[in-house]
């Protein structure tokens, strides 16, 4: 049986391995750091989908006030391709929609065809944007 559940800060050990296993942690981006932001902030949590044995799954969720997003979608190799992450997805969603967002947004990079057509499969489209950052 699977669950999903806001994650608590006992599992961060566990969500930061799972990023990692699923190489979303980038060297400028602490994935320490951002799981413990996203639990102590009222606008963002972590959720995580877990079988009978442990979190196969993790995505943080955060809504800005205009737009929901999400980040570091993961989810184990072994249970990709399985529908786990379309679950996690509806999950951010669910959550979303509890606080009033109209719309969700995520970013992937260009290079990441395989990733692109996960999202598109679930209704999400490239927009006519430009991401720009800066560092802080």
């Amino acid at each position: 049986m699977k669950q999903i559940r806001e994650a608590v800060e006992a599992d961060q050990a566990v969500v930061v391995a799972l990023w990692q296993e699923c190489g979303l942690v980038r060297p400028r981006n602490d994935p320490i750091r951002g799981f413990d932001v996203a639990l102590q902030n009222s606008t963002s949590t972590v959720l995580v989908l877990q079988n009978e044995v442990q979190i196969i799954g993790a995505i943080i969720v955060g809504f800005d006030g205009y737009r929901g997003w999400f980040y570091h979608l993961g989810v184990k190799p072994d249970y990709q391709s399985a529908g786990n992450g379309r679950l996690l997805i509806t999950a951010a969603e669910d959550w979303l929609r509890a606080r009033g967002a109209p719309k969700a947004n995520l970013m992937v990079l260009n290079t990441n065809s395989k990733v692109i057509g996960f999202y598109e499969k679930l209704g999400y489209t490239v927009q006519e944007t430009t991401v720009m950052g800066k560092r802080l």
